[in-house]
Formats: C-alpha cells, sequence, structure tokens
C-alpha cells in the first residue's frame, strides 16, 4: 500500500478492497438470503400446520358433511358448531346464520377468526374487533352501533351471502323456529350457487 499524496491509502492493484468488498456484500446477501428461509419456514410452521395433529382429517371430514337443511337457531344452539364440538362451523351476521365450514382454515377453533365460530358475529365484524368481549353471550340487538357501523354489518352479510350457504336465522328470544319445506331447501340453495 501506499500513499498518493492526498492522504488516500491505495492498495497494489486496487483488488484486495475491492475484494474484501465484493465478500462483504457476499455475506451480507447470504445472511439476508438465510433470514428469509427462516422467515418463511416459520410461516410454514404457524400457517401450514396450523390444524395440528389430524388437521387435514378433520378438514377432509367438513369437506364430506352433507348441505345442511335450512333452520334457524337460538344462541345455545348456534355455539355447539363451533368447529371444535362439531365439525360443521356455522356464525350468524346481522341475524342470518351462514355454513363457513368450508372456510375452516379462517373460521375453525385454530384460524384468526375462530373466535366467531358458533357466534353472533355481527359486533365484532362491525366494531373490527376480534376480542371475545366484543361478543355477547345473550342475544344482541345491535341498538348501540352507529350507522356506520351497522352499515359495516350490512356489507359483511352480503359477503357471507355470496361465499357461504345460509342456512337460517338466528333467533330472539322467545321467537319461534320457521318451518321450511325442503322445497324451499332446495330453491334457496340452488340460488345461491
Amino acid at each position: 500500500m501506499a500513499d498518493d499524496g492526498q492522504a488516500r491509502l491505495r492498495t497494489e492493484g486496487g483488488r484486495a478492497g475491492g475484494a474484501a468488498v465484493a465478500g462483504g456484500e457476499m455475506l451480507l446477501s447470504l445472511g439476508l438470503l438465510a433470514l428469509a428461509l427462516l422467515a418463511a419456514y416459520r410461516l410454514y410452521l404457524r400457517w401450514g400446520t396450523r390444524n395440528g395433529p389430524g388437521g387435514a382429517a378433520r378438514q377432509g371430514e367438513a369437506a364430506a358433511l352433507p348441505r345442511m337443511k335450512r333452520r334457524d337457531f337460538s344462541l345455545e344452539q348456534l355455539r355447539e358448531f363451533d368447529g371444535a364440538r362439531n365439525p360443521r362451523i356455522l356464525l350468524a351476521v346481522n341475524g342470518k346464520v351462514f355454513d363457513v365450514t368450508k372456510g375452516s382454515k379462517f373460521y375453525g377453533p385454530e384460524g384468526p377468526y375462530g373466535i366467531f365460530a358458533g357466534r353472533d358475529a355481527s359486533r365484532g365484524l362491525a366494531t373490527f374487533c376480534l376480542d371475545k368481549d366484543a361478543l355477547r353471550d345473550e342475544y344482541d340487538d345491535l341498538s348501540d352501533l352507529n350507522a356506520v357501523q351497522m352499515e359495516s354489518v350490512r356489507e359483511w352479510e352480503m359477503q357471507f351471502k355470496e361465499k357461504y350457504d345460509y342456512v337460517g336465522r338466528l333467533l330472539k328470544p322467545g321467537e319461534e323456529p320457521s318451518e321450511y319445506t325442503d322445497e324451499e331447501d332446495t330453491k334457496d340453495h340452488t340460488k345461491q350457487e
């Protein structure tokens, strides 16, 4: 190495310093690649095996379920369909009950929206809150929600109608269930497909 007269050191041929920089860049690239692979592996562990042991069997069992006949549900009856006690998963939005079993990756016990399974999800969806405190254990008439929140509930209801099977109504306390004929049930299911 020699001083070039301007207080800079230069290497013979200028290559040793360049090789060090290139080596450092390569080491940095390998480190970033290792971090990316680690992140991908962690995501796979979290989401790829989300259902745990027997998860694929549960998914297959849920997919093999026959289409549910139309009926109305009390809150107590709805709670049975939480994906844990029963492979079928139902939830209510704005007084309507939907079969979300085919979305068990999202609404199942281990899914990110599993809190809504077997429940009236209206308040949680309206307020964008996934806390159990946002859901009520008794019938919720939603009367304290503002206009924007109620519009959000109606939008969610429309999205669920487009994607999932409507299976009945959520009954208010003391309300009697409707009697559905097989013809009504078949007509409504084919209309949604």
